[in-house]
């Protein structure tokens, strides 16, 4: 049989995936004091195990003051590397690459969790993590109406975060991380430069689209700087926020970030200002067209992301050419083995060398074959009918 897209290898550099199914960075607030615990161990090692190509880890910050809330991963200070590794080491010993988002959030900085409503957060006693970290912005503008006003950064400070960017990355390398991204999307410091709603400095860092494109521009330089030159780069971007910063803005920046070293867009969407609307109506696949956007007008690598659900649909988004890599975020928390299963839903062999699982289950299925039955969940059924 034709080997399904999905489960071909994909180079990126020096690096090759050995499938197209990636693990989405998801923010799990279970930090402490920015240092990854035993169950982001776990989180990151069981979506591996699982017969992922890539795994994120959540995005992790840059700098105290870009902590989004408590329980954030920070990547600040050598001390966290060690504690990093340790992922890194499971998810490599379950066959897949890893990744690491970088980032900071800006004036959204400093708010509850969201069980916890996502209000700015206020000192409690109960909460050992916590400094009263200062919010800063391109401009002293906040992000709603409920949040508090950020001091806008001098322009001196501008560049210094760009650094710290720079020396996160190279924290992250020692960590032994497969790739990078950088995260300038959902209304995050990166994004609140690029849209003019959110940017109204009257310096070389605001005001013309070329000049609001100067931050996510320098920090990529930065990155780059720091980051192996055969190892990948991505960056997410809110391709429409539905504020001002639009997918003919996205369609530039990623030409310019193409030149500075960047590999892969992680297209996404909003997150500038509460009720802005980006133009594609949520459902299914429904920020899949920014990616192919941004893949044929930028010429530009791209992962698709948004609802992606089903094995089929995973697979028709990479034979039509719309993205080269798809993310699921919510569905991998639902079934963090859907590697495993798409596979077997499109006629592969979970065992095929594109989804290879822990030895454990390979010594379940010579079990079982030797008793004349293969469980499913190792089987080659081939498609639903």
């Amino acid at each position: 049989m034709t080997q399904p897209l999905l489960f071909s290898p994909l180079r990126i550099r020096e690096l090759t995936l050995k499938n197209r199914v990636v693990v989405a960075p998801m923010h799990q607030y279970s930090g402490i004091k920015g240092f990854p615990t035993d169950w982001h161990v776990m989180n990151a090692g069981r979506f591996a195990a699982g017969g992922a190509g890539l795994v994120f880890v959540e995005s992790t910050k840059v700098e105290r003051r870009g902590c989004g809330t408590v329980g954030d991963l920070g990547l600040w200070d050598d001390a966290f590397v060690p504690h990093l590794r340790r992922i890194v080491d499971l998810v490599h010993a379950c066959g897949a690459a890893i990744g690491i988002q970088l980032g900071h959030s800006g004036r959204k900085a400093r708010i509850a969790r969201p069980w916890e409503g996502g209000k700015p957060l206020a000192r409690r006693p109960e909460i050992d993590d916590w400094d009263a970290w200062e919010l800063v912005a391109p401009s002293a503008l906040p992000a709603d109406a409920g949040s508090p006003v950020p001091r806008a950064l001098e322009k001196s400070e501008i560049r210094q975060i760009a650094e710290a960017w720079g020396k996160a990355t190279a924290r992250a390398q020692a960590a032994g991380f497969d790739i990078v991204e950088i995260h300038g999307a959902h209304g995050f410091l990166i994004h609140e430069f690029l849209n003019p709603q959110a940017n109204q400095r009257s310096d070389e860092y605001g005001g013309s689209l070329a000049n609001r494109m100067r931050f996510a521009i320098e920090v990529s330089e930065c990155v780059r700087a720091n980051w192996p030159e055969e190892k990948p780069l991505f960056m997410r971007l809110s391709v429409d926020d539905g504020a001002g910063w639009d997918p003919e803005s996205s369609v530039a920046l990623s030409k310019v970030l193409n030149t500075k070293g960047i590999d892969v867009i992680d297209c996404s969407g909003g997150g500038i200002l509460p009720g802005a609307v980006p133009g594609a109506p949520i459902g299914y696949g429904y920020q899949v067209p920014y990616a192919e956007k941004l893949k044929r007008e930028a010429g530009i690598m791209t992962m698709a992301v948004g609802l992606i659900v089903h094995a089929e649909q995973a697979e028709h988004i990479l034979e039509r050419g719309q993205a080269d890599l798809v993310a699921l975020a919510r569905e991998m928390l639902y079934n963090p083995n859907w590697a495993m299963d798409a596979a077997q839903k499109l006629g592969l062999d979970p065992n095929f060398t594109a989804v290879p699982p822990p030895m454990a289950y390979w010594l379940e299925r010579r079990r079982a074959t030797a008793k004349g039955v293969v469980p499913s969940t190792f089987g080659n059924s081939g498609p639903p009918a």
